[in-house]
Order: structure tokens, then C-alpha cells, then sequence
């Protein structure tokens, strides 16, 4: 993975976060926040300038692609990249839970 590309996804932000879970299957910008405020009992809400933000972000450093537009309605998908870089997130953040529950609290 790109240095510049660490440095700017890890760690992450819960909005980025979500957006590349959900992209794993095929999405449109409407839908991901839908299944982002289901996944998280209504605790995340993306706004739309910040969801149309994000995917452009995303899509611009190769974490998703475009793979169809339907009128104004685009659908993304994330690729190998981004799931690499989830990936590596997902690594650090089951690191941090597991060394909250370590023994050394524990005592």
C-alpha cells in the first residue's frame, strides 16, 4: 500500500469506514446511507455532502470505482486497494479492543 495513502486513511474515519464496509457489495450513495444508519441502530447519520464528498475522495485515490450510472443515481463497488486498506483497519482496530480487554486491566 501507497505510504501517502496510509497516512491519510489509517486510522480512519467512521464515515470512510462505513462507506468501504458497505461498498464491499455494490452501492449508490442513497442506499449505503440507509444501511450505515441500520448498521449502527441510527448512531451514524452521513449527510449528503458528506457522503457525495467522501465517494469522490475515495473514488479519486482508487479505494472504489464507478461501475454503473443510472440518471443521476451512480453505484460503486470498493476495489482492491480499498480492501486492503480496510483491511489494515480492521487489524488495528481488533488491536485496540484486544488490548483493552488484556489481563494487565484485568488485575
Amino acid at each position: 500500500m501507497e505510504e501517502r495513502l496510509r497516512r491519510i486513511y489509517i486510522p480512519m474515519t467512521e464515515t470512510c469506514f462505513y462507506i468501504l464496509l458497505c461498498l464491499r457489495d455494490e452501492m449508490h450513495g442513497y442506499n449505503i446511507g440507509l444501511t450505515v444508519k441500520e448498521l449502527t441502530g441510527g448512531e451514524i447519520v452521513i449527510s449528503p455532502g458528506t457522503m457525495y464528498g467522501t465517494l469522490a475522495k475515495l473514488e479519486k485515490d482508487g479505494l472504489i470505482k464507478l461501475v454503473k450510472q443510472e440518471e443521476k443515481r451512480k453505484s460503486y463497488i470498493i476495489t482492491d486497494l480499498g480492501t486492503t486498506i480496510l483491511e489494515t483497519e480492521l487489524r488495528r482496530i481488533e488491536r485496540l479492543y484486544k488490548n483493552s480487554k488484556g489481563e494487565m486491566w484485568n488485575e
